[in-house]
């Protein structure tokens, strides 16, 4: 019997409502229909995120696996294509997949070995940096959301969403993250973005030295890459430092990364606002120093 944790129980009730709490009450039987249809044996405690229960497993060769459940969503369901375009180059390899369900088989990584671990900051950017460069070298396959759909869209929110930004400062530095949107706007790019590329989105492993995990993949422009790594393990007078690194690994022209970093912190802070929440201290932060970058 498959032990669903209550705090994933928790966040898909919260998240998702009814569809979340169906999804975390059919864990059990969907664990054991994949378990049996794909020959695995559980070898291990489940570990969670925000949206999915991963199982440690073992294959019928004994070779280890992980077989990960989430509910398919906007966000899940590019998962398996990205994975499979990038084949193990830079992220954990997808061994099989269930589209109807958005079950996956992986390959096992070192969980409890996380670039959040690594000690010096700067060399875990770097590592950062690097998987963004084999990331982002191709195209996005086809069936991505699109941040050409995605950048006007924003557009069109921030209006209402700085009208609810109580801090006049706050909503002027915004105004000026959606001026530098307006601006790159036109070109936002085709590479297969990984979106969620923060430290506790890369694991250790045997064939590599560290693998991304988790994608939330994109159709877009490296440079909106790169906020998760200006602002996991957050120090302010790091930003500019971090931003310098990750633009010269990937070989990116600083203008328009500055445009489309701050086009990811106007994407938040809209977040935020529709929330009911005010901007993130440290997604200002980040606005201010690259604002005046050039």
């Amino acid at each position: 019997m498959i032990e669903v944790p209550p705090e994933l129980a928790a966040t898909q009730s919260r998240h998702n409502g009814a569809a979340g709490r169906a999804f975390v009450a059919a864990l059990p039987a969907l664990a054991a229909r994949f378990l049996d249809a794909w020959a695995l044996r559980p070898a291990g405690p489940s570990m969670y995120g925000v949206c999915a229960l991963v199982l440690p497993v073992a294959r019928a060769d004994g070779a280890p696996a992980v077989l990960k459940l989430q509910l398919p969503d906007a966000e899940t369901a590019g998962e398996p294509l990205a994975l499979r375009a990038w084949n193990g180059a830079g992220a954990v390899r997808l061994l099989t997949h269930d589209p109807p369900t958005g079950t996956m088989l992986l390959e096992r990584l070192h969980s409890a070995r996380t670039l959040a671990a690594l000690p010096d900051v700067h060399e875990a950017t770097l590592v950062i940096g690097r998987l963004l460069s084999h990331l982002t070298a191709a195209p996005a396959p086809p069936g991505l959301r699109r941040l050409a759909d995605i950048a006007p869209a924003l557009l069109d929110r921030t209006p209402p969403a700085l009208a609810r930004v109580a801090d006049p400062a706050a909503r002027a530095l915004l105004a000026d993250c959606a001026a530098a949107l307006r601006e790159v706007a036109a070109e936002p790019g085709d590479r297969l973005l990984h979106w969620d590329l923060h430290f506790g989105n890369v694991l250790a492993a045997d064939r590599a030295p560290w693998l991304a995990i988790d994608p939330k993949p994109l159709a877009g422009d490296p440079g909106f890459e790169l906020l998760p790594a200006l602002t996991n393990r957050f120090d302010p007078a790091d930003v500019r430092h971090r931003f310098d690194a990750l633009t010269a690994v990937l070989a990116l022209d600083r203008r328009r990364a500055r445009a489309w970093t701050l086009a990811r912190v106007l994407q938040n802070c809209v977040w935020q606002a529709e929330a009911g929440h005010p901007p993130s201290p440290e997604h200002l932060h980040v606005a201010r120093v690259l604002r005046e970058a050039v």
